[in-house]
């Protein structure tokens, strides 16, 4: 890997292991699965309260006509998929959708824009939302591609609390989905996010052809940042009809869940959101995720421009399980 100035290569302070391996991912993952699950939960108890979970929603707030050729995206501009491109929301339409999803139980409220980067004259809307969000005491994420380090500085004095930028596979099999933008520039970006005293909320996508290995190394890289991501959100591939990957098969179930396992195990206190891809995830499936360790929902309809849960089957199941939506005055 090029980048050695943002992997940690001393002692990782949030990992019950010393800079955990590629070798000691592959042995948790191989756990019986029962196993993996039990360690799963019982690190996942030694650091946050059991029966509660994090809700976030998310906003697109710049939908469509990206130049980057990601290939699960369906708002990139090379691909046809039906999603126009439309301008950046107005500051009272996205302080209204904040005011909704506080209201349906939402603490953190998350917005993206298709950009590759952020304009200097659209950071600074951008800085108006966020200001007027955390008006409304709700913790407040951004995801607006690559970063340079001014524009990281003015958005945490502006109040950011969290930077999504995903890593989104591991880096031996990041050029076939992307090459528009290295996996440099992602790390690069994650440092100048860290440097600024923003938290950092980076994942990645199941699914896209990769192999469990490949899962593993993801986790790994994650893990040794320094500190590790506070928020990891797990994505599952929604195959959108006109992107690369349209015709890509599910991973398995039983894999999934050990990878949210490992996740749990590689970074006890980091949150573990389970996102894109629950629409289709059965009430079962998710159970085995929320006890592997996940304790961080998206919360409505649409994920940008993506299906998710009906906000309603999702209360119907965290009341079913008796988990409560944590507080927004943690």
């Amino acid at each position: 890997m090029e980048c050695t100035r943002f992997i940690q290569k001393a002692i990782c302070k949030n990992s019950p292991v010393a800079c955990p391996t590629l070798e000691y991912a592959q042995a948790l993952f191989s756990k019986p699965f029962l196993q993996l699950v039990y360690d799963a939960q019982s690190i996942h108890r030694e650091n946050f309260p059991s029966g509660t979970m994090q809700i976030s929603t998310l906003l697109s707030i710049k939908t469509g006509g990206c130049p980057e050729n990601c290939a699960y995206c369906p708002q990139s501009a090379r691909y046809k998929t039906g999603i126009k491109s439309s301008p950046l929301m107005a500051l009272d339409e996205v302080v209204t959708a904040a005011k909704q999803a506080k209201a349906s139980g939402a603490t953190r409220f998350c917005m993206g824009a298709a950009w590759r980067g952020p304009k200097p004259q659209d950071l600074d809307k951008v800085c108006d939302m966020i200001r007027a969000v955390k008006g409304l005491g709700m913790e407040t994420c951004v995801t607006l591609g690559l970063l340079q380090e001014h524009q990281a500085v003015q958005l945490k004095e502006a109040g950011l609390d969290f930077y999504n930028h995903n890593v989104d596979t591991s880096l031996e099999f990041y050029d076939k989905i992307i090459t528009t933008r290295t996996f440099q520039n992602r790390l690069d970006t994650l440092e100048v996010v860290r440097n600024s005293g923003i938290k950092v909320c980076c994942g990645g996508i199941l699914g896209m052809g990769e192999t469990n290995e490949d899962r593993l190394r993801m986790l790994v890289l994650l893990a040794n940042l320094d500190p590790p991501p506070e928020s990891v959100p797990i994505n599952r591939l929604i195959p959108i009809p006109g992107t690369p990957l349209a015709e890509c098969q599910a991973v398995e179930g039983l894999d999934f869940v050990r990878i949210v396992a490992v996740a749990r195990c590689l970074m006890p206190s980091s949150y573990i959101r389970l996102s894109a891809g629950r629409e289709d995830m059965s009430d079962e499936l998710q159970t085995l995720c929320f006890i592997s360790g996940v304790n961080s929902i998206f919360y409505g309809e649409t994920l940008l421009t993506a299906s998710n849960a009906h906000p309603e089957k999702d209360l119907n199941l965290l009341r079913r399980l008796g988990i409560s939506a944590e507080s927004l005055s943690k």
